[in-house]
This record gives C-alpha cells, sequence and structure tokens, in this order.
C-alpha cells in the first residue's frame, strides 16, 4: 500500500478561491490521501464553504496566526507520512499527488521535493498568464539544485518536518518558505524541483493586483536577502534575468534623464550611446523565460509579456526594492 499523504491547506478569508482548491483536491486520482484545511480566523464564510466537503479535515485556530502558523497547524493535525502543502488559491490537477508520490517513493527522508505553477493558465487574465508562466520558469530553471521550494506544492515527509521545527512564525510575510527551504538546506537536506508536480493557481490579477504583487515580494525579499547577503543569488522569482531586467530599465531610465537635462551641454547623445547594449544583454540573459512565455501562449502571449517584462513590471519591482534596502536597518526580517 502506498503511504497515505496529508494535502495541507492554510487558509484565511479565501471564500472566492477554497471551494474550488477543494474540488480540484478530491478529483485527485491517487487512492490514498487526506485533505487537512486550518483557517486562520476567517472572518467571511471560508468556514461554512469547508464545511461542504465532509471528508476535509477542518482545524480552526483560535488566534490569528499568519499562513506559516495555519500550515504549522495543519501538519500537527495531519495523519499522512507525506506532508503536501499547497495554497487556497491552488487547484491540484489531477494527478499531482500521485506524482508527489512517486517521487517520494525510495526517496532519501532528507529530501524534500517541490513543484510549481502550470506553465499555461487558462480562463486568467494576461496578468494572470504571465505570472503563472514567470514562475514556473524561474521555479524549474535547476530541477535538481532549486534555491528553494515554494509552499504552494511543498512534498516532505511528516517525520522530516516536525523534527525541522515548521515554517517560521515571526517571520515577513510571504517569504517564510524561503526561509524554510534556505533552513532546510543547510541541515543537510536535499530540495529537488519536481515538474511534473502541478497546480494552477488562480491569480484573478488585474494590472493594479500585479504591480502591488510585485512590489510587495521585491520589498520584501529585498529585506531577506540584504540579511541572508544573497542579493545576487539567481534565486527563483528573484531571479537573476528579472534582476538584471529591472537594472536595464533604471539605467535606461537614468540615461535618458541625464541627456534630456544635460545632454547639449556634454555630449549630446552620448548618453544613449550604451543603451543598445544593455537591452541586446537584456534579451540574451531573459531567452529562456521569453521562451516560456511563447509555450505558454504562442506569439499572442510572447508579444504583450515581452513589452510588460522588460518596460512595465521592474518598475514596481525596483521600486520594492528601494522600499526594502531603507526599512533593512530598522526592520530587518521581523
Amino acid at each position: 500500500m502506498p503511504p497515505l499523504i496529508s494535502v495541507v491547506i492554510p487558509v484565511r478569508n479565501g471564500r472566492t478561491t477554497i471551494g474550488r482548491c477543494l474540488e480540484a483536491a478530491f478529483a485527485s486520482d491517487f487512492p490514498d490521501f487526506e485533505v487537512v484545511v486550518a483557517d486562520d480566523g476567517s472572518t467571511d464564510d471560508t468556514v461554512r464553504l469547508i464545511e461542504g466537503f465532509p471528508k476535509a479535515k477542518l482545524i480552526k485556530l483560535v488566534q490569528h496566526k499568519g499562513a506559516a502558523g495555519a500550515r504549522n497547524a495543519g501538519a500537527a493535525a495531519a495523519s499522512g507520512e507525506i506532508l503536501f502543502f499547497i495554497d487556497a488559491d491552488c487547484l491540484l490537477q489531477p494527478d499531482a499527488i500521485r506524482n508527489a508520490a512517486m517521487a517520494m517513493a525510495g526517496a532519501d527522508p532528507n529530501k524534500v521535493i517541490g513543484g510549481t505553477y502550470t506553465l499555461a493558465a487558462p480562463g486568467e487574465s494576461f496578468y494572470g498568464k504571465f505570472q503563472s508562466a514567470f514562475i514556473h520558469h524561474s521555479e524549474t530553471k535547476y530541477p535538481g539544485n532549486p534555491d528553494y521550494i515554494a509552499s504552494h506544492a511543498l512534498v516532505i515527509r511528516a517525520a522530516t518536518f516536525r523534527a525541522s521545527g515548521g515554517f517560521p512564525e515571526q517571520f515577513m510575510p510571504i517569504i517564510e518558505d524561503v526561509e524554510y527551504a534556505h533552513r532546510l538546506r543547510r541541515t543537510n537536506h536535499q530540495l529537488v524541483m519536481d515538474p511534473r508536480i502541478l497546480v494552477r493557481h488562480v491569480f484573478n490579477f488585474t494590472l493594479r493586483r500585479s504591480l502591488r504583487n510585485a512590489f510587495r515580494k521585491s520589498r520584501f525579499w529585498t529585506r531577506y536577502s540584504l540579511h541572508n547577503q544573497d542579493v545576487f543569488t539567481d534565486s527563483g522569482t528573484a531571479s537573476f534575468e528579472l534582476k538584471a531586467a529591472t537594472a536595464t530599465l533604471g539605467a535606461t531610465l537614468l540615461l535618458l534623464s541625464l541627456w534630456l537635462l544635460v545632454g547639449d551641454f556634454f555630449g549630446g547623445s552620448y548618453w544613449l550611446w550604451p543603451l543598445p547594449i544593455l537591452w541586446a544583454g537584456n534579451l540574451i540573459i531573459s531567452w529562456g523565460l521569453l521562451r516560456a512565455f511563447y509555450r505558454a501562449g504562442g506569439i499572442g502571449l510572447l508579444l504583450p509579456c515581452l513589452l510588460y517584462y522588460l518596460a512595465v513590471y521592474p518598475l514596481p519591482v525596483g521600486l520594492g526594492a528601494v522600499v526594502g534596502i531603507l526599512e533593512y536597518p530598522r526592520k530587518g526580517v521581523q
């Protein structure tokens, strides 16, 4: 008999996605699994929706603990030998649990396996399609040695998880899973990315939400990177490609400003000559990501993604990085 797998889902005020999340989970084609939902003090009708799935094991947190605390509480209540963490806005693909079980079969207890978002995101707006392809590419570049494993698809033995101390509950939001993955690596655990383990993220992104998400992630990630002394590491969605795109757009805006302000007095168009070199290098560095956009939706997705990724998306990323740098001396990673 295969080992019991516990799918652990933290949720807070997730009424718009938790129903779809549970429907997808219970539609899995693997025979032996349970679903544990840890509600982190929802104030909407999330709990009522979860209770509509009698097979789901519902854990109600008395106090709001954040996503890390909810994951830890769900793991503590799980019965499975293997834990499969996902998020409440993620839809397991039908074979995701089976692929997770196959990946863990006979694996070293210290092996931790990750999955990622689907490359394509049918039904999403342009911004959701962009985000799904961007994250899929960024997280699967180094399958044998990823820098981290995200909590939207993280598979680990229950005994290993409990011995490791779980997710950090007193930590910045969004990237507590990055800290956890780095801590696992420092204690001689092996991180492996298995691109067969897929979830489809429900983004519901507008332009505003996409830009706000980019700013928020960059802000917190910058603080963590300064603390971790790995600012220039090619780390998943904090990728070398994105850092190069942000630096290129920043340098472009600076050079154009200098040309407009003082160009007539100091060399004229001299200020602009580095731009073709910068942008050619940027395109070469981002070639793999651009191919991912094409594979996700053909030329009709590639062209707007190219424009958005090179000329718009780096703006909130750069602004978030500046804010993170300014915040770090006062706030650190708390």
